[in-house]
């Protein structure tokens, strides 16, 4: 059964299990995912992939930020502190679909907000590389249908998500 199989996924040095929503609780979630991400998306999707007035930058560490600067201003406008950190606790902890190994135990502990903030402590990175998972596992048509909305934004996206992913943490 789907709804007992996780996804193994190692994200700054430590191994997580991600496990489904349910039916319900994904399409709960969707909603503010998507009022979420798309204008943030939509924002930076004209900038990359030669499609439009930001010079067609290849990554996002190309964009002609001069350009691209009120489009994310306006797509962040949007977004507060208080909703990135409910949407992020949406994802990683509210649901409990998340374990993690924890050295000198034999069992994964379930993912909530102490152990979260102990592992992501000085690398929030990794937070948003794990949420990016949850979603990614959650929500496997999400990527193909915004891809066919916004081009290969999704798949640099994704692309650039792996990268971060198999780099090791500074020291």
């Amino acid at each position: 059964m789907k709804m007992h199989e996780p996804k193994k996924v190692k994200v700054g040095g430590n191994t997580f299990y991600i496990w489904p929503f349910s039916a319900f609780k994904a399409t709960n979630i969707s909603g503010d995912l998507m009022a979420f991400l798309l204008p943030l998306v939509g924002a930076i999707a004209p900038f990359l992939g030669g499609g439009g007035t930001g010079g067609g930058a290849d990554s996002l560490l190309d964009v002609n930020l001069d350009q691209a600067a009120p489009a994310i201003t306006g797509a962040f406008n949007s977004v507060s502190g208080d909703r990135v950190e409910a949407m992020l606790k949406k994802l990683l902890i509210v649901h409990k679909n998340i374990t993690v190994d924890v050295p000198d135990e034999d069992d994964p502990a379930a993912l909530d907000e102490d152990l979260a903030n102990e592992i992501f402590c000085g690398e929030p990175q990794d937070m948003f590389i794990l949420a990016f998972e949850v979603i990614r596992f959650n929500y496997n048509g999400f990527f193909s249908k915004l891809g066919a909305r916004f081009g290969g934004v999704t798949e640099k996206l994704l692309a650039m998500v792996d990268s971060l992913k198999t780099t090791e943490p500074s020291t």
